[in-house]
């Protein structure tokens, strides 16, 4: 029992045990008072001894030493106090205004004081910062969990990524480099706020950019200035405004990649909040790379095997072997000529690999036929578009091939198939993959017909006028016959 109270009495307040010291003080000489009251009122002196003199002088001094070693422990636990509250601003705020804090000839109650209003305005600063990034942590969860639904490729998702922190972190510009394992740099992947023409062709070392620290340590990194280690990495860096911010894209424990915001809108620094939010959205944005990747791999391995079976029905007709190859050089070479994007031509080279895939729906006694299919016989051949589209349409990578294959075989004029498109509603590509088709099928032999010689062949899509696309013939003609003179 007096061990809880002890341990009671020892965790109570400064307050509390200055009112129960100075009751214990009080009391000695308030009973010394009483004594001599009493002594005078009742018989008119006060009668002491030497001996009880002396006692009472004992217990005084005795009393005040208590009195004053009590006093001078609770005193010394405030100092200690003051001291240890310093101790801990000095490591978050530093000599410089610890300094501040204890100029003047102030005691320590006063200094304790001035320590507990600075840590208050510490606090109610950090929380204001708290309620700043839990704000921006859920603008950028909302921007890009609205942007996601609506994305279709990982391009795009990357720069909705780079946009949105750039934003956030009110940077004034954004990049996302990936590595180059071959080459041991980084390169520019996707820029925000600057355009990425500027950056063709720029490479970042792995060792001297402003981003190496951030790879080696695979943590995110704030990059006030940098000196760099040669003229060529100077070069490289043109552009770049600091501070610089930036986070690793860690896949596996490996750095494939690297997310930065460069230069910033206001005059504050880059906090560590935001370090944490980079880093995140970094980590994430690399398992979202990664994922495409296998995607891609999914969709290639798919791709190839349609275009297997493609083949295999090309290879049940000994008249139609070649086919698809040729259709995809006509095209290839039609597109290129024009003047087409990369990535378009591509995609026109993979459609005409598979624009026939279809027919492997198509009974063999329909698609073998020696002779001219009947009424019956062509309805069903005219299923294998919509029969094609259907086998690929599953696999978002091949996205991009799916009108092709359904519409080769529509016409200007509305009259071909499955749809009936007309003049613009066919895509340009498409009017491509179709005078190719047609001209193979014209310089091929049938079991109904010899092949047509070319020059022939182009004259007979000129007749077609209204029906297919008359300059992707003329670009086709140019390619087949590079020095005669156009065919009317």
């Amino acid at each position: 029992m007096k061990k809880m109270q002890m341990r009671s009495f020892n965790n109570s307040s400064v307050v509390v045990k200055f009112q129960v010291f100075f009751i214990v003080l009080a009391l000695l000489p308030l009973a010394i008072l009483m004594y001599l009251y009493y002594e005078l009122k009742v018989e008119g002196r006060v009668s002491l001894s030497v001996e009880d003199l002396n006692t009472v002088l004992i217990f005084v001094v005795v009393g005040i030493f208590a009195g004053y070693m009590a006093m001078r422990s609770l005193l010394s636990n405030l100092v200690d106090v003051t001291k240890t509250s310093t101790g801990k601003l000095r490591e978050i705020m530093g000599m410089e205004r610890i300094q501040d804090l204890l100029k003047g000839d102030e005691n320590e109650i006063a200094i304790l004081t001035r320590t507990f209003r600075e840590v208050t305005s510490r606090l109610e600063d950090n929380v204001t910062s708290l309620q700043a990034a839990k704000k921006t942590l859920q603008s950028v969860l909302t921007r890009v969990g609205h942007g996601i639904a609506n994305i279709r490729s990982i391009d795009s998702f990357l720069d909705l990524i780079v946009e949105t922190i750039t934003e956030a972190l009110s940077g004034k510009q954004g990049f996302l480099l990936l590595v180059d394992n071959e080459k041991k740099v980084l390169t520019v992947k996707t820029v925000f706020g600057a355009s990425l023409g500027s950056f063709d062709n720029k490479c970042f070392s792995l060792e001297t950019s402003p981003f190496s620290p951030a790879i080696r340590a695979r943590t995110a990194f704030i990059i006030p200035k940098v000196q760099y280690l040669s003229s060529d990495e100077n070069r490289a860096t043109e552009g770049l405004e600091f501070p610089v911010i930036c986070a690793p894209l860690l896949c596996h424990n490996e750095v494939i990649g690297v997310l930065a915001v460069s230069g910033r809108k206001v005059e504050a620094p880059f906090q560590e909040e935001e370090m944490v939010l980079l880093l995140n959205l970094a980590m994430q944005t690399a398992v979202a790379i990664e994922n495409s990747k296998l995607s891609a791999d999914v969709g290639r391995t798919y791709f190839e095997t349609l275009s297997a079976l493609a083949m295999a029905v090309e290879a049940k007709d000994d008249y139609s072997r070649g086919h698809l190859d040729r259709v995809g050089q006509y095209s290839v070479s039609i597109a290129q000529y024009i003047g087409l994007p990369i990535a378009e031509v591509g995609n026109l080279r993979d459609a005409a690999r598979i624009h026939d895939v279809g027919k492997i729906g198509i009974l063999d006694g329909v698609l073998t036929k020696p002779t001219t299919l009947n009424d019956e016989e062509w309805v069903i051949m005219k299923r294998h578009p919509e029969i094609g589209e259907g086998i690929i349409r599953p696999i978002s990578s091949l996205q991009p091939l799916c009108d092709m294959v359904r519409h080769h075989h529509e016409k200007l004029d509305g009259s071909g198939y499955p749809d009936g498109l007309k003049g613009d509603q066919i895509p340009l590509l498409v009017r491509i993959l179709a005078v190719a088709d047609i001209f193979d099928a014209l310089t091929s032999d049938r079991p109904y017909r010899k092949a047509m010689p070319q020059i022939e062949a182009i004259a007979t899509l000129r007749s077609l006028a209204g029906k297919i696309d008359q300059e992707v013939v003329d670009v086709l003609e140019k390619i087949i016959f590079p020095a005669a003179p156009r065919l009317s």
